[in-house]
């Protein structure tokens, strides 16, 4: 099938073909048809990169009322990134129907521009949840014509936390609209939005349900979480054309990792929260059109990123849920393409990498951090593939191309090559000379999924080798506030800190919650959660060691709870002071 083939008008193909648009993907031939005949509901699920957009895109712009300038269609979409791609998409689709009018509605930027376009006029509308319930508080707009609503990526908005936001917008969408729900997964929340808001919607899934890009080879290297900074340097060393994007918890972790790559020569840069809109559009720019080679993102400024022809995705740390990775891995092995998703994990987290190998139904392969030598190998063929494929400029180095030569007429042929090799790769060379091998050998790490963190070791040996010792810290929160485990995680995630840390055994109490770190990180952990004057539940949140009065924070003390109770350990080692006190007087 071609889109010559299906019901488009000719000022479409024209627009399409322009664009290079000839045979439809899996997921356009399975909904556009079906768009095109019908007016029910619809769930697609399908993975990112394959061709969404213009499944649903130009279907709406087919059914258009042309002469009439009201909103008709209403996309919505999780990020600013993805809003303003999908409304650039369309504009493209439609470059031969003058009339057809698109605008791209999001957040963190000037609110006026947006109103003044939408009071001149659109049948599209493309927008984030969050400003679009923000229009809807100020009634700037009009959805009584709206006969088409996408959810696109819905599952990533549900994450994000918008789920009352779309439900506002719903509630104010005529119940006569076809509903068109596009999502890479379907866990709970999604089902529970198609269910309330749908009418007996048809289901498309391309690929398999809840699995992950087809074309994307997983692969796993194991190294100490103190080196997983060199294991990524490694990584991308050894791939001199790499263009892709490596993901990071927080947002700290994430300007650090960038920070450090650019220092150290590589074209790298940040993408996270703490960026103005306009240091987002100038990276994101710069990325597109590759003057940028290594993206470093957090999930949620990445979430709806659509970029093509990624060649790797890094998981600096593997996310906590199924959903995160499967995002993550899907911007690259795109449009039909192969790309490589590589997670750096510790010695401790081989059962993360079981429980999403179990929900992919895929083997990540192992691979073993490349040593110098290796890297310097790869990096010396690369550049003799160069100098082999270099096109010769001829011209003004003809010149002087014999004094040149004289200038190095007493070297052998094999010395000047030596040379311009130790110019070229001065720094590889130098960096690599006497570098260690990285990689955790199998009997020095547990077999996977021998144990999960949380035993009772304060200090392992593993193959004659020792661990790190672990101290154990109390948070002045507990289930009484709302606490899981999965939650006192992500408040160490989101906590104002350089670099993750690893948790060893959790126990959460009524009031208190006590878990474990390594010792060497235990204070950075304690400061991290003091300056980043995180709340939980209606309570500040404080963490010491446990046992330790001295340490603690007045902060992590609750408004209604003097200073003392808030952890009860500290009234027995008073009353221990006094009886100490008493005896040393008599």
């Amino acid at each position: 099938m071609k889109f010559t083939d299906m019901e488009l008008s000719s000022e479409l193909l024209e627009g399409i073909s322009a664009l290079g648009f000839e045979i439809p993907t899996p997921v356009q031939g399975e909904v556009m048809p079906f768009l095109l005949g019908s007016r029910r509901d619809m769930v697609a699920l399908a993975q990112t990169g394959t061709g969404k957009t213009a499944a649903f895109g130009l279907p709406i712009l087919q059914r258009l009322r042309l002469d009439d300038a009201t909103p008709q269609a209403l996309i919505l979409c999780p990020t600013r990134e993805l809003c303003m791609q999908i409304a650039r998409d369309l504009r493209n689709f439609s470059s031969c129907l003058p009339k057809v009018k698109v605008l791209a509605v999001y957040g963190g930027a000037d609110i006026r521009p947006q109103l003044a376009s939408l009071s001149h006029g659109v049948q599209i509308v493309v927008a984030t949840p969050g400003r679009m319930v923000d229009l809807l508080r100020r009634k700037k707009a009009d959805f009584s014509r709206i006969e088409r609503v996408v959810l696109d990526e819905a599952d990533e908005m549900l994450n994000m936390g918008f789920e009352e936001d779309l439900e506002t917008i719903l509630s104010n969408v005529p119940d006569e609209a076809q509903t068109l729900l596009f999502s890479a997964t379907m866990p709970r929340e999604v089902a529970k939005i198609a269910h309330k808001y749908m009418d007996k919607p048809e289901e498309i899934t391309v690929g398999t349900r809840n699995a992950g890009a087809e074309n994307v080879v997983h692969e796993v290297v194991v190294v100490h979480a103190k080196d997983r900074y060199r294991a990524l340097r490694r990584i991308v060393d050894v791939s001199p054309d790499m263009y892709g994007i490596v993901f990071c918890r927080t947002r700290s972790e994430t300007q650090q990792v960038a920070d450090k790559l650019g220092k150290e020569g590589y074209n790298a840069e940040p993408l996270h929260g703490d960026l103005s809109q306009q240091q987002r559009d100038r990276v994101m720019k710069a990325f597109r059109e590759r003057q940028v080679q290594i993206l470093v993102a957090t999930d949620v400024a990445a979430r709806g990123l659509d970029v093509n022809d990624l060649t790797h995705v890094i998981n600096y740390n593997l996310p906590d849920d199924l959903n995160s990775y499967t995002h993550r891995s899907g911007r690259t092995g795109r449009a039909g393409k192969e790309g490589i998703s590589i997670s750096i994990i510790h010695m401790r987290e081989h059962y993360k990498v079981q429980r999403i190998e179990k929900a992919l139904g895929k083997k990540f392969r192992e691979r073993r951090v490349p040593t110098g030598d290796e890297i310097i190998r790869v990096r010396l063929m690369n550049l003799a593939e160069k100098v082999r494929d270099c096109k010769v400029v001829t011209g003004p180095v003809d010149n002087h191309i014999d004094e040149f030569c004289s200038i190095l007429e007493d070297l052998s042929v094999e010395e000047v090559i030596k040379r311009f090799i130790s110019i070229q790769l001065h720094h590889a060379i130098n960096y690599y000379r006497s570098a260690p091998d990285l990689n955790e050998e199998p009997e020095r790490h547990e077999s996977r999924g021998s144990r999960k963190p949380g035993r009772d070791d304060r200090e392992r040996h593993d193959g004659g080798k020792r661990m790190p010792s672990m101290v154990e810290l109390v948070m002045n929160v507990g289930r009484t506030n709302g606490l899981t485990p999965k939650k006192l995680i992500s408040l160490l995630n989101v906590a104002d800190r350089d670099s993750s840390v690893d948790v060893g055994r959790i126990n959460i109490v009524n009031m208190q919650a006590y878990f474990e770190v390594p010792r060497a990180d235990a204070q950075g952990v304690i400061d991290s959660i003091t300056r980043s004057h995180l709340d939980m539940g209606g309570r500040k949140v404080g963490v010491a060691i446990a046992g330790n009065t001295r340490g603690r924070p007045a902060q992590s003390r609750g408004p209604n709870r003097p200073g003392p109770s808030s952890f009860p350990r500290k009234r027995q080692i008073e009353k221990r002071n006094k009886k100490q006190k008493r005896r040393s007087g008599s």
